[in-house]
């Protein structure tokens, strides 16, 4: 799918025709591709890296053109159970157009940094900088669902809150290794400024994005370090947990059996003592209750 945008009073609107300025192919058909190959010399391999989730973020110059891949996270949705995914987008730079090539439709020129826009080298950082915010985000949310996690954890011993854990601290793996990634290719681009054909403007905004992808990065760093001692020590709380129960059946249990085997002695088919007393009933029943009261007092000396 191919939407088709213009740099019209200093913002970004979508258009049609010979006009655009940006070029967005949303999962691009095979007619699109071919296309992008022949019409704008876009090497096949870096296309489909594009459209690749599990390809390295980089930063390449053509002839005609500078391409840089980087890694987004992807929209979240129910059925991923909190697992939080990265995908790859392309974009390459002409001197005067901007095509982006992703695999999923996302809304692109959101939010502040895109209330005005004044050529495609900026929109090019603002969907960088775009990227890292959405990373913030991401990380944000991730944060508040472990402490959801947490507070339920503390006295459950379903296995399913751990594993959420688990997912939570996987995803967590794979955005710290997406956001370095992107910050090795940032600074790359920051060497190139003048290749590429940045101004002063624009470096100033690569260098804000540089910083930010760090903070950003130093962010998960934490989150995924804390998430991972808490997982080791939730596990250690729901084995405690299973133990205590195991403790308090035993009590009963243990509780049960003396009272028991006073009854079990007595329901023998033999002589036994007040076999033929009116009150050998309540008296049994009173030396069980006896019993098991002095084997609490001793459990509780023993503070067990």
């Amino acid at each position: 799918m191919l939407k088709e945008y213009q740099i019209t009073n200093h913002k970004l609107a979508e258009t049609e025709g010979k006009n655009a300025q940006v070029y967005v192919y949303t999962n691009p058909t095979l007619e699109e591709q071919r296309f992008l190959i022949e019409s704008y010399k876009i090497d096949e391999h870096t296309l489909q890296s594009a459209l690749d989730p599990d390809e390295l973020p980089r930063l390449e110059f053509e002839p005609d053109h500078t391409v840089l891949i980087y890694k987004r996270p992807k929209n979240y949705s129910g059925k991923d159970q909190l697992e939080f995914k990265v995908a790859s987008v392309g974009m390459f730079l002409f001197k005067n157009k901007l095509v982006i090539v992703l695999s999923e439709d996302i809304a692109l020129f959101v939010g502040k940094r895109f209330q005005t826009v004044d050529s495609i080298k900026e929109v090019f950082l603002k969907l960088i900088y775009n990227s890292i915010s959405h990373y913030v985000e991401h990380l944000r949310i991730i944060h508040l669902i472990s402490e959801e996690i947490e507070d339920k954890i503390t006295d459950s011993m379903d296995n399913r809150y751990l594993l959420n854990l688990f997912s939570l601290v996987k995803s967590l793996v794979y955005y710290a290794e997406a956001i370095t990634s992107n910050g090795f290719v940032f600074e790359k681009a920051r060497t190139q400024a003048r290749r590429i054909g940045f101004d002063e403007k624009d470096i100033e905004m690569l260098d804000d994005i540089i910083v930010e992808n760090r903070q950003c990065k130093t962010q998960a760093d934490i989150y995924s370090n804390i998430l991972a001692q808490l997982l080791d020590a939730r596990a250690s709380i729901v084995n405690n947990n299973l133990n205590q129960l195991m403790k308090k059946l035993n009590v009963i249990t243990i509780w049960m059996m003396v009272p028991t085997l006073v009854v079990s002695a007595y329901g023998m088919n033999v002589a036994l003592p007040m076999a033929e007393h009116p009150q050998a009933f309540w008296m049994l029943m009173g030396v069980c209750l006896m019993l098991v009261w002095l084997v609490m007092l001793y459990w509780r000396r023993k503070n067990w």
